[in-house]
């Protein structure tokens, strides 16, 4: 199934190859919870992202292993998806972020980003 999505400016628009979205996943690590943000339960990898990045706002964050990249919008700040840490290159996406998908109205587990 074809997911498309972008961040609040547009700036950055991507879309995905991926199963269909019925429920979400968040995590307790510290920058998740700051985020607040419902991801993918399942993990997109690099061959089944496309990411336009015309404007050349497309920023990310490193912390701790640097391992995981937190991408952000550099004009609105909306954070649309991040690389893992535990399968490098491989997206989790910000379900807020996606259209014709309603991430209030999911279901979602709580992974314990917190321990790794």
């Amino acid at each position: 199934m074809k997911h498309t999505g972008s961040c609040h400016c547009k700036a950055i628009s991507f879309e995905f190859d991926g199963p269909e979205i019925d429920s979400g996943l968040r995590c307790n690590c510290s920058i998740c919870v700051r985020k607040g943000a419902v991801m993918t339960p399942f993990i997109v990898s690099p061959d089944k992202m496309q990411i336009n990045n015309k404007q050349g706002l497309l920023g990310h964050y490193e912390f701790d292993s640097g391992v995981a990249r937190h991408y952000f919008c550099r004009g609105c700040g909306i954070y649309p998806f991040h690389q893992t840490r535990r399968k490098k290159d491989h997206y989790r996406i910000n379900i807020g972020c996606l259209e014709d998908v309603d991430s209030l109205s999911l279901p979602y587990e709580v992974f314990d980003g917190a321990s790794l």
